[in-house]
């Protein structure tokens, strides 16, 4: 691993927690020696991206709630998350503001009564466009890692999808699975 360079997993961040840090994004990166920190840019309710419509089992164009955040590490952005909710689930709850969620998103979707049973995560790689290269501070030929996470619920219903969009060559992400 190069000195720059981050090994991210997801299972932390799907799980509901009932205890731990408020910030987990911080208390991971204190853990390996580094500052974490987040920026919540907005949340609104939009018509939802075509990609994210589908993902949601949604019409193109179905409301959703979106919540645009910055990861900073060691004071330096590593990555632009944008977390989709279907509106009927996040729509007057604090998922639709910009503060800070106590015990985190995942725990009050839990409170909610919904529970994320099964993650399916897809990655790409492609190259930044304007917005993402300016705020992840990328050089013009560098491209981006594209992690989009969809969560689904016992029932099998979507209830969230994450889109995260990291510079590639200061990113290592690691699957560990159990089998059997």
């Amino acid at each position: 691993m190069s000195a720059g360079e981050w090994v991210s997993t997801s299972m932390p961040y799907v799980r509901p927690r009932d205890k731990g840090p408020s910030d987990l994004w911080g208390a991971e990166a204190a853990a390996k020696g580094r500052r974490g920190g987040q920026r919540i840019v907005r949340a609104e309710e939009i018509a939802a991206p075509s990609e994210v419509a589908e993902l949601l089992g949604a019409p193109a164009g179905e409301a959703v709630v979106v919540r645009r955040r910055i990861m900073y590490l060691d004071d330096t952005p590593c990555e632009l998350t944008d977390t989709f909710y279907p509106a009927h689930i996040a729509r007057d709850t604090r998922l639709a503001g910009t503060a800070k969620i106590p015990g985190g998103a995942i725990r009050l979707l839990a409170d909610l009564g919904h529970v994320g049973v099964r993650v399916r995560e897809d990655v790409i790689a492609r190259m930044p466009n304007e917005e993402e290269q300016q705020t992840l501070q990328t050089g013009p030929r560098e491209p981006v890692l594209q992690l989009t996470r969809l969560t689904l619920d016992s029932d099998d219903r979507p209830i969230q999808v994450d889109v995260m969009v990291m510079p590639a060559q200061r990113q290592r992400l690691r699957y560990e699975l159990r089998i059997g």
